[in-house]
Order: structure tokens, then sequence, then C-alpha cells
């Protein structure tokens, strides 16, 4: 068994599979992870939850239950229970307790046996509406205008795990009126929502999301919504169908808005079609949320002071920190998102159609948009992260803000600790010093009844 501590452990020899892992759905809902992975050892397996995008150990399962526990997965997964040597897919839609749960199941066969994993969805925020997705004042009202168009693209971007689907279903969620046909195609269908027509793409019945676009646009659709740009075919099917008088959104695994623009050239999207139908770029990714209970200010150094200073043009003495309290995790609660958020003009049109070099389309792009790493050092600055989050999400080089200063991310962590070091050597200092002036004072004017006690300092005679 491993050393680590455990969040949990469990009686296998005394409680029911069914009733154990009904407990670990039911506690890591709770704990808001948003996975669970049972990862397959020599001698056990190990559960792990993330929370707020980092993996912990959750409990170790002894080697004689592991398969009844995957077995009982798998069933409520409706997956294949015989079938151990390929990859499975599932879903479960379970209530356990208070809690609806909706999760996608994902096993895969390793050397040391089957890994599973569980994806819990939470769709509050998309149910909540834009307006609860962390949009700064500027990018909310460049999603509005995007809405407005009548036909385009309108395409999400960013890792898995970055809030892509969130984003989407709260736009459609925007879109979907009465007097609108909106069609999507998912895989899988991760939200139903009334009043909108989903497809499920089954690949081996020949429901691909290019076969299944050809449909789509004979069903007199407003608005399309495809669930991922993943081929050329798609791509190129997704563009002619908003050139023709659809409003089309999707999400793309992009970083940012050049990279978008260049990964769809190189989808062999012609370059006229794709300035001409190109509307919008939302790019974001999760970063940690500081606590509001215990987080606390600190003084910044040298290098954050520089950092904000090209980034934002600001000047700054303070900055926020984590702290830690027993309402988080190392001084984290949740995650916010941060956005870089492209509204497409005519002259970033023109320059699409005409090739333009890309150092010179950054330059175009980003001299009318906040970047991300804009965007995420505002929230930082507003005490919603800290600076140290930001940068392990973002490569500063990629925002243009690396100059003659050379801003790294090494150096940005080394800097951080070395100021959180020197923050602490400071109130030692300080605290010794308390301590050296009080003894100091008791030296100079001691109690006539203390002179000869043995617990008084010891001098000698002056004469």
């Amino acid at each position: 068994m491993g050393l680590t501590t455990m969040i949990r452990t469990f009686d296998f020899n005394k409680l029911p599979i069914v009733d154990i892992v009904n407990e670990i759905l039911y506690d890591a809902a709770k704990r808001r992870a948003s996975d669970i992975h049972f990862d397959p050892r020599e001698k056990f397996t190990m559960i792990r939850i993330r929370v707020d995008g980092l993996l912990q150990d959750y409990a170790e399962v002894p080697s004689d239950v592991e398969k009844n526990l995957i077995t009982r997965i798998k069933i409520i997964g409706g997956m294949n229970i015989t079938e151990s040597r390929l990859p499975q897919d599932g879903s479960i839609k379970i209530k356990i307790r208070d809690i609806n749960l909706d999760l996608r199941v994902s096993s895969l066969p390793t050397s040391l046996g089957e890994k599973v994993v569980i994806r819990i969805l939470d769709y509050s925020r998309s149910m909540s509406g834009l307006e609860s997705l962390d949009l700064s004042e500027e990018n909310y009202k460049k999603v509005l205008e995007m809405m407005q168009i009548p036909n385009g693209i309108i395409l999400v971007t960013g890792a898995t795990g970055s809030g892509k689907s969130t984003t989407v279903y709260s736009i459609l969620q925007r879109l979907n009126q009465p007097d609108t046909n909106i069609i999507t195609v998912e895989d899988p269908v991760e939200m139903e929502i009334e009043g909108v027509n989903q497809v499920q793409v089954n690949s081996e019945i020949g429901l691909t999301f290019a076969s299944a676009l050809r449909s789509i646009l004979r069903q007199d659709p407003n608005i399309i919504m495809i669930g991922e740009i993943r081929d050329t075919e798609t791509a190129q099917i997704a563009v002619r169908a908003s050139i023709t008088g659809h409003l089309v959104l999707s999400t793309i695994h992009t970083n940012n808005s050049l990279n978008t623009i260049e990964r769809l050239t190189d989808m062999g999207v012609e370059k006229y079609l794709l300035a001409s139908s190109l509307e919008g770029i939302i790019s974001q990714k999760l970063a940690r949320r500081l606590c509001p209970k215990c987080k606390k200010e600190r003084k910044a150094n040298d290098y954050e002071k520089e950092l904000i200073k090209k980034a934002l043009g600001k000047d700054i003495d303070q900055i926020w920190t984590a702290v830690g309290c027993d309402d988080c995790q190392n001084g984290y609660t949740g995650r916010i998102a941060i956005h870089e958020v492209l509204r497409v003009t005519q002259d970033i049109r023109d320059a699409i159609s005409d090739g333009m070099p890309k150092d010179e389309l950054r330059k175009l792009v980003y001299s009318r948009t906040q970047t991300l790493l804009q965007d995420g050092l505002e929230k930082a600055l507003s005490g919603e992260t800290t600076i140290e989050e930001i940068l392990k999400l973002i490569e500063l080089d990629v925002d243009d803000v690396k100059e003659e200063g050379e801003l790294s991310l090494k150096d940005s962590m080394e800097e951080s600790k070395i100021s959180k070091e020197n923050e602490k050597v400071a109130e030692i200092e300080n605290l010794k010093e308390q301590v050296i002036e009080s003894e100091e004072k008791k030296e100079m004017t001691p109690p006539l009844s203390n002179i000869s006690n043995e617990s008084s300092i010891s001098a000698e005679p002056l004469f």
C-alpha cells in the first residue's frame, strides 16, 4: 500500500461494492471534483480525484476487490463487462441521496489492468448564463455583439477541460428563442436543452460530424452548433454553412486567437472563405480561484512589478497571495476562467485574406484584443487569483510581452519563491528584534528583587 495519507478509507470486507461505489461518486461530487481516476497499481488500485485542476490521492482499493469495483462501474455505465482488452466509453445518470449526477466513463487497458476515469459533468454555470462565466466587462460586450450577427462562425478554443462546453452551452441558452431553429451535432450530447435539436455522432454506423452536417443544412436551421472541429472536412463544411446564411458555433483545440486562424488555414480552409466567415474567437483557460476567507496581500517583488508594468501599464506595490484555511485547498477554492475574445474586424479579414505574415498579423490582432495574460493579470490584481497561477497557464512570449527583460516562467516562479521566503525571514527577524528589545528593557531596569535571581542575565561588575 502507498505511504501517502488517504482522504477516505473503506471497509471493503463489510460494505457492499454497490454502496462503496455510490459513496465514492457522492463524496467526490460534494468535494467539487471534476474527475475520479481508478489507477491500477502492482498491489492495489489507487483512487484519485481532481479538485480545482489538481489530482489528489483519495483511497486505496485492495487487489482482491478491484475487479468487482471496476465491474460495478461498467454495469451502471452501460459498458461491456466481459471486454477488458479494448478501450470503452459509457455514461451514467444517477441520483444519489440529494444529488443528480451526470457522468462520463472511460476505460483503458494498461499493463497492470483497466484504468477507469469518470468525468463529473457540472452544468450549473451553463444554466446560470453568460453572466456567471467570469468574463470582463469588455469581453462580455464583445460576446454579446457576436451573438447578434445573423451568420458567420464563432469559435470557442482551449485545452481539454478548460470549460469550452460550458461557454458554448451558455451561448446556446441565450440564443434559444421560439422563432429560432437550433440544431447541434455532438460527440457526446453533454447537456440536453429544451427546444434544441441535438444529434449524437455515431461513427460506427457512418454518422460523423461531416455527414450529419450535410443533412442538417437541409433541415432549415438558423443556428448550428458543432461539438468540435476535428478534421478538414468538418472545418470546410462549417465555413461554407456560415457563408450560406447560418450562425455556426463550434470548439477547437488551440491556445489563442492567432493559433486558431493558423490551425484552420492548415486544415485546408481557403483563406478568402475563412476571412469572410469568421466573426469571433473566444479563447479560455481555467486558473484556481483564491479563497476569499484567507487570501492576503503581500509586497510585490521586482519581477512582478516589471511584468505588470509591461503587460498592463500599471505600477503596483502589493499583490494577493494564497494562505490556506479549513475551507479551502492550500489557499484556493474553485476555479476562475480567463479569456481572450477576438472580434474579427474588416482589417483583420483583409489581413487573413491577403495572407499577412504571422508577426504582422499578431500585432494587428493584439492591438485591439486583451490577451489571456492581460485578462489573467487583471484578475490577479483584483484578488480573484494569483500571478503564480496565471504564469503556470500562459507562456509569456506567446502574448508578446517578452522584451529586453526576458520575462520567463522559471524566473517568475523563482522570484515568487524568493519573495515568500524573504517575507517569512522578515517576520522572523521582526519577532527577534521585538524579543531583544524586550530583554534589553528588562536588563536596563531590573527589579531589585530579581538582581540575585538565577534567571537574570549575569554581567561583569563595572568597577
